[in-house]
C-alpha cells in the first residue's frame, strides 16, 4: 500500500474522503483544532527538558500491530530515556501488541474483538484498518498523520526444498488454481482469512485485479475467481500462526505455497529453520503494509505527547530499529544481512500497485464471506430414456457423463455443506415424476452404517440408471422441489436447486410454464432466496428460453452445453453468482 497521506502530511491529500453527518464533521473539525493548538506550542513545550520536568508523567499509550511492537517498543525505551516533555511533564511511552484488526472492529462494532482497544496511538499494520473505520463509523476520532512508521511489500513464498529457481517471474495465475473442480492443482494455497488479516485481504485485492484484467469478459472473470476462491477458502487459516504451521508442514505432492509480507517471511524463516521458505516477487506488482501512525485522542495535551512520539519514531535511530525487525524503512530501506538473496529476497523494492478503495474493501470481504457460508444444495439429475445416449468420443453414456462430473462438483463443498439428491423423469416414484435417492444433510454427516454424506452421494451418483422410457418432467419436478426447500429453508445457508437435464421439458398433459411460475411467486419470498441453476446439456435441449425465466424469477441461472463434459467448467460459472464485483 503506498505512502497514507492525511491531515498531519508534509504534502496535501490527493485521496477523497466520504462524505459525513453534521455530527462526525463537527467532532472532526474539533479533533483537527485541538492537533493544530497542540502542534502550534510544539517549539515552546516539546523539546524544553533542559531543565528536567517535573510533576507525574503524560502516559501515551500506543497500541501497535504485533509484528512492529519490538521495534516501537525498543524506540519507546529510548525515548522514555530522553525525558521528553510536554507542558513541563515527561512524556511516557507504553507499547501494546494489538491485532489490527480488532482495534478497528472495536470501533466500529463490525466483528468480533476481544477487547481492549482503546489507545492513544494507534499503528496498525495497513492503513486500511482506518479506512475502514473512518468509512464505517464517521464519529470517531482517527486522525491519520501521514507517517508511515515500516513498510512491507506482499510476496509469494514456498517451502525451500520444493522451489525451484527460474528466471521467469511469478504472476498471480502462477498462484492461485482458477480451474474447475477435480482438476489437480500444482500448489496448495494458504492465506489469512482476509475478514481479519490485510495480508489475506490484499491477497484477494491483487488476485481480483490480476483475473479481472486477464478475463475476456465478465463470465470468465466470474468463472475463475470463484475456483480462486474456492482455492483459498480451502487453505484459509483463522491466523498467521496457524498458517504458518500448515506451511511448514507441507509436502511434496502440492506443495504449500503462502502470500505473506517480507517481513513476515522473515519472521517464519527465523523460527523455521528447518523448513524455511523462499521468496518470490510478483511480476504484475503488489500491495504494501504501510503502518500508519494514527492519534486516536482529541486532548490537546496528549496530542502534543503523540507528536513527540512521532518526531521520535521516525528518526534515524529508530530506522534501525525497525530494519533490525525485518522491514524497509519508510523510504523503502532495507537491511540485506536480514533480507538476504539467498532465501530469494531483493534490495530492489518491487513495484507498488495502488491501495484499495474503501469500497472495494467491504464488497471484497463480502464476496470472501459469501463463498465461506455454507451451501444447502438440493441437487437433481434427470434419469429419462435420453440419458442413454452415448457421448461421442468418451465410450460413456450421458448418464456416466454426468455422474462423473457431479461427483467432481461435490469436491467444491465443504465438509459442513449439506447436499441431497433427487432423480427424475416421468412416473419414476409410482405417480411422482421425482423421487429422494438421499436427504440433505451435511456432507460429513455419517449414515448408521458411519457411511459419510459425501460418500453415500458418490455412490448413488454412480448407480443411478435412466429409465428407457421415461421422459422429462422438469416443470413438476421444480416446483416440487422449490417447495421442499421452502419447507426447510436454512436463513444461515446458501439454499440452492441444481437440475442437471438432457432435455427440454417433456410431459404431454402435464403442468406448463406459466402454472410453474405462478406457483412459484406465491410461494417465493425475498428474504428467503432459493436460485434455481439448470445446468442442460446435449442435442435434445432446443428450447432454452423456459429455463431461463425460471432461472430469473428464482434469482439462479441457465446454462446450455451440447457437451456433458464441459459440466465441472459450468459448475465453477454456477457458483460464481455468488461474487460481487467491487467494479461494479
Amino acid at each position: 500500500m503506498g505512502r497514507h497521506r492525511g491531515r498531519y502530511a508534509e504534502e496535501p491529500s490527493g485521496r477523497s474522503r466520504r462524505r459525513r453527518g453534521r455530527g462526525g464533521a463537527f467532532a472532526a473539525l474539533a479533533a483537527a483544532l485541538v492537533i493544530v493548538v497542540g502542534l502550534a506550542g510544539v517549539g515552546v513545550y516539546m523539546f524544553g527538558n533542559s531543565d528536567g520536568c517535573g510533576g507525574s508523567d503524560i502516559q501515551l499509550d500506543v497500541a501497535v500491530s504485533p509484528e512492529l511492537a519490538p521495534a516501537v517498543d525498543a524506540v519507546a525505551r529510548d525515548f522514555n530515556l530522553t525525558e521528553t516533555a510536554v507542558d513541563g511533564r515527561c512524556v511516557h511511552v507504553e507499547v501494546r501488541q494489538v491485532d489490527s484488526a480488532n482495534v478497528a472492529f472495536g470501533i466500529t462494532g463490525a466483528g468480533a474483538t476481544m477487547g481492549d482497544t482503546d489507545s492513544d496511538v494507534w499503528i496498525p499494520d495497513s492503513s486500511v484498518w482506518p479506512r475502514l473505520v473512518q468509512s464505517q463509523s464517521g464519529d470517531a476520532v482517527i486522525t491519520d498523520t501521514g507517517t508511515s512508521v515500516a513498510r512491507t511489500p506482499l510476496v509469494v513464498t514456498e517451502l525451500a526444498a520444493y522451489a525451484a529457481e527460474g528466471d521467469e517471474p511469478t504472476t498471480w495465475m502462477d498462484v492461485v488454481p482458477t480451474t474447475a473442480p477435480g482438476e489437480q492443482a500444482e500448489h496448495t494455497v494458504r492465506v489469512v482469512d482476509p475478514a481479519r488479516s490485510s495480508t489475506g485481504l490484499g491477497t484477494l485485492y491483487l488476485l481480483h485485479g490480476a483475473l479481472k484484467e486477464a478475463s475476456p469478459d465478465n463470465d470468465t472473470f466470474n468463472a475463475t475467481m470463484t475456483a480462486a476462491l474456492q482455492a483459498l477458502h480451502r487453505g484459509a487459516s483463522a491466523d498467521e500462526e496457524a498458517a504458518f504451521l500448515a506451511l511448514s508442514g507441507g509436502g511434496e505432492e502440492a506443495p504449500p505455497i503462502m502470500v505473506m509480507s517480507e517481513q513476515a517471511a522473515w519472521r517464519y524463516n527465523t523460527a523455521h529453520g528447518d523448513t524455511s521458505v523462499r521468496v518470490d516477487y510478483l511480476e504484475d506488482g503488489t500491495y504494501y503494509l504501510d503502518y500508519p501512525y494514527i492519534v486516536r485522542t482529541e486532548d490537546g495535551e496528549i496530542t502534543r505527547a503523540a507528536e513527540a512520539f512521532r518526531t521520535a519514531i521516525r528518526s534515524d535511530e529508530a530506522r534501525e530499529h525497525i530494519l533490525a525487525e525485518g522491514f524497509r524503512g519508510p523510504d523503502d530501506e532495507v537491511d540485506t544481512s536480514l533480507l538476504a538473496a539467498e532465501h530469494g529476497f531483493q534490495e530492489t523494492a518491487p513495484e507498488e500497485l495502488p491501495a484499495p478503495s474503501e469500497g472495494s474493501i467491504t464488497d471484497l470481504t463480502l464476496t470472501w464471506n459469501q463463498m465461506k457460508m455454507d451451501s444447502r444444495v438440493l441437487a437433481i439429475v434427470d434419469v429419462s430414456g435420453s440419458m442413454l445416449a452415448e457421448v461421442p468420443g468418451t465410450g460413456m453414456t450421458r448418464m456416466q457423463v454426468t455422474g462423473a462430473a457431479a461427483t467432481q462438483g461435490l469436491e467444491m463443498f465443504s465438509p459442513s455443506s449439506e447436499l441431497g439428491l433427487w432423480k427424475f423423469s416421468t412416473d419414476v416414484n409410482n405417480n411422482l415424476h421425482y423421487q429422494e435417492v438421499a436427504p440433505v444433510r451435511e456432507l460429513q454427516a455419517a449414515a448408521d452404517d458411519g457411511t459419510e454424506q459425501r460418500e453415500i452421494l458418490a455412490g448413488s451418483l454412480a448407480a443411478l440408471q435412466p429409465l428407457p422410457q421415461g421422459d422429462t418432467a422438469l416443470y413438476e419436478t421444480y416446483l416440487a422441489a422449490y417447495q421442499e426447500m421452502s419447507r426447510t429453508y436454512r436463513p444461515d445457508r446458501n439454499n440452492v436447486i441444481l437440475m442437471l437435464t438432457d432435455g427440454d421439458n417433456d410431459n404431454p398433459g402435464g403442468m406448463e410454464l406459466d402454472e410453474l411460475l405462478s406457483q412459484i411467486d406465491a410461494i417465493a419470498s425475498p428474504a428467503r432466496p432459493i436460485p434455481i441453476i439448470t445446468i442442460a446439456f446435449g442435442p435434445d435441449v432446443q428450447n432454452l428460453e423456459p429455463l431461463q425465466q425460471i432461472a430469473a424469477a428464482t434469482g439462479g441461472a441457465a446454462y446450455m452445453t451440447e457437451d456433458p463434459t464441459e459440466i465441472g467448467d459450468i459448475f465453477i460459472r454456477a457458483f460464481s453468482l455468488r461474487i460481487s464485483d467491487p467494479e461494479e
